[in-house]
């Protein structure tokens, strides 16, 4: 059975999307993949960090966390992408390494890889779903495979998820928001193997 490389790459200002990322590379490993748990560098200005406790501290605690790099994008061969909603689209953190890959992208690198997705916001309408719409777009241009959840497990009804990625309110990662985060992330691992394998 191969053991299909995955990399859990995830923004996160005050927790939430570092709780998603940990569970996701939890039960990635249990499902049997090699992963890599990746944070995305802070691009915000460090008096605007520092100057609220809560993300100072989240940023501190997230130090042992290798920052990600196009490398990485090369290595794994499928994605697992968790990063805040900021006015309708993913936080700019996420973009500003995104807007990094193009020489890897350019050499089809990034190409026929497995991809999907989660997010958060304050609010419950606070545009998540098109966020995750719009990593997805990023995804097509990469000639990434999509591999969202859909509605194929029952926790994800009782998460209150969406067919397109798990999303959590901010400050409110649960019990069975965990159940739909390991389900989607299990389900990524299972068709990186069958694609692996077939190539």
């Amino acid at each position: 059975m191969s053991q299909p490389r995955i990399a859990i790459i995830f923004y996160s200002t005050y927790g939430t999307n570092l709780q998603i990322a940990q569970t996701a590379a939890e039960a990635a490993r249990a499902a049997g993949a090699e992963v890599r748990l990746l944070r995305v560098n802070e691009t915000a200005p460090k008096e605007v960090v520092e100057g609220q406790e809560a993300w100072k501290a989240n940023l501190q605690k997230m130090q042992d966390i290798p920052v990600v790099t196009p490398d990485d994008m090369v290595w794994a061969e499928g994605y697992f992408i968790s990063a805040p909603t900021r006015y309708g689209v993913v936080a700019s953190q996420l973009r500003a390494f995104i807007d990094t890959l193009g020489p890897v992208w350019s050499e089809g690198k990034l190409a026929d890889k497995t991809f999907t997705a989660t997010t958060s916001a304050q609010n419950l309408h606070g545009g998540q779903e098109s966020t995750l719409l719009s990593l997805y777009t990023t995804a097509m241009h990469w000639g990434a495979i999509l591999v969202p959840p859909g509605y194929t497990d029952p926790a994800l009804y009782e998460a209150g998820g969406n067919p397109y990625g798990y999303s959590a309110s901010a400050g409110s990662y649960d019990d069975k928001g965990r159940i739909a985060v390991a389900h989607q992330a299990k389900r990524l691992v299972e068709f990186t193997r069958r694609i692996a394998s077939s190539n």
